[in-house]
């Protein structure tokens, strides 16, 4: 059973074409790396994969289950660019109420184990409003991988990170996937990406350009395959 199976899936806003035709099929236990420029279309899949919103047109298929089942949205853990933390509460108040919503079995343990991962547990009692940037996207990785989710979407996760939280994910993404998860990742940061991807899949203007399987070329050379689609 695949993972991720998406159908034809095309989005329109107004008469903007945001996704023209996506289809794409993704295994289980694989890391795709979502590419594109600005507009083309990235952030739009990543919330219909989430459930968030709905295509106008095309099929899509998570875990075997329409994406907006309730059994498919418990089983997928999402980082996006708003963060998605409450301000008002502590760090460790996040992720007990995120565990909770989700069912983790001893979820003061599982929390607490997050935030000595994401060097938060010295300040578990402070509340998220007096976090530097950073710091709030440590606490929205622990909450994405809290439940471990069958399922990652991260929208840009290496933003705001240094080397050792870096690296930190990029562990978390590893043991992720030894336990069958599956990853899709959008970055502009493609070193980083290149190092956990196993696939790529590059949009542009809403059309699906490539994918395939991750290109050696790009370990080198970042904007390769970037540039024999035209998209330099």
């Amino acid at each position: 059973m695949s993972a991720v199976a998406l159908d034809r899936v095309s989005k329109y806003y107004g008469d903007y074409p945001a996704l023209r035709a996506v289809t794409l099929d993704l295994g289980q236990g694989e890391c795709l790396a979502l590419l594109g420029r600005n507009g083309a279309g990235k952030t739009t899949l990543l919330k219909i994969l989430a459930g968030l919103s709905r295509p106008q047109e095309g099929e899509v298929r998570i875990l075997g289950r329409d994406a907006r089942h309730r059994a498919t949205r418990a089983a997928v853990g999402m980082l996006g660019h708003g963060i998605g933390l409450y301000e008002e509460l502590s760090a460790l108040e996040n992720l007990l109420l995120f565990g909770r919503l989700y069912g983790v079995q001893d979820v003061s343990q599982r929390a607490r184990e997050w935030l000595a991962l994401t060097s938060l547990d010295r300040v578990e009692h402070s509340l998220v409003r007096e976090f530097s940037r950073g710091m709030r996207q440590r606490l929205a990785v622990a909450r994405a991988f809290l439940h471990e989710p069958a399922l990652l979407l991260l929208d840009e996760p290496f933003t705001s990170l240094d080397d050792r939280s870096i690296q930190v994910l990029q562990q978390a993404l590893r043991n992720a996937r030894s336990r069958g998860a599956t990853v899709i990742m959008i970055t502009h940061q493609i070193r980083e990406a290149m190092e956990m991807a196993t696939r790529v899949a590059l949009l542009g203007r809403g059309k699906l350009l490539y994918h395939g399987p991750s290109p050696k070329e790009m370990q080198e050379d970042p904007g390769w395959l970037y540039r024999i689609h035209g998209e330099a």
